[in-house]
Parts: C-alpha cells; structure tokens; sequence
C-alpha cells in the first residue's frame, strides 16, 4: 500500500510565477525523493514603487513516502 505526503512550500523570484514554482521544486528536490508532482495553490506577489518586485508562487508538492 503506497501513502503520499504533500508539502506546502512558497518560491520567490523576481522574473516570474513559473520561476518561482520551479524554485520552490528545485529546493524540495534537495532532500525529498519520490516526488510525483504538485499543484499551484495560489500566486501573489510584492509591489514597490507600482511595480512588481518579487513573484511569490505557493506549491502542493507530492510525494510517495518510502519505508
């Protein structure tokens, strides 16, 4: 019987929300293994002087849990 975790991680960049998922994969990559996908949960970002400065994307990654 396999069982799948989920993690809930937030990628920053400063060119774009696709630059920040894969950001956010990359890092879970370092110590995670098995992973199958993940889900965008939300997008934002942070504005200065009316213009965005970082792209902020919140990932659902999902994992098999390996015993």
């Amino acid at each position: 019987m396999a069982v799948i975790k989920t993690i809930d991680l937030v990628g920053v960049s400063t060119t774009s929300w696709r630059d920040a998922a894969t950001k956010a994969l990359a890092e879970a990559g370092r110590t995670l293994r098995g992973i199958e996908g993940f889900d965008v949960i939300e997008t934002s970002a942070q504005v200065e002087d009316n213009e965005i400065a970082e792209y902020h994307t919140h990932v659902r990654i999902r994992f098999r849990l390996d015993r």
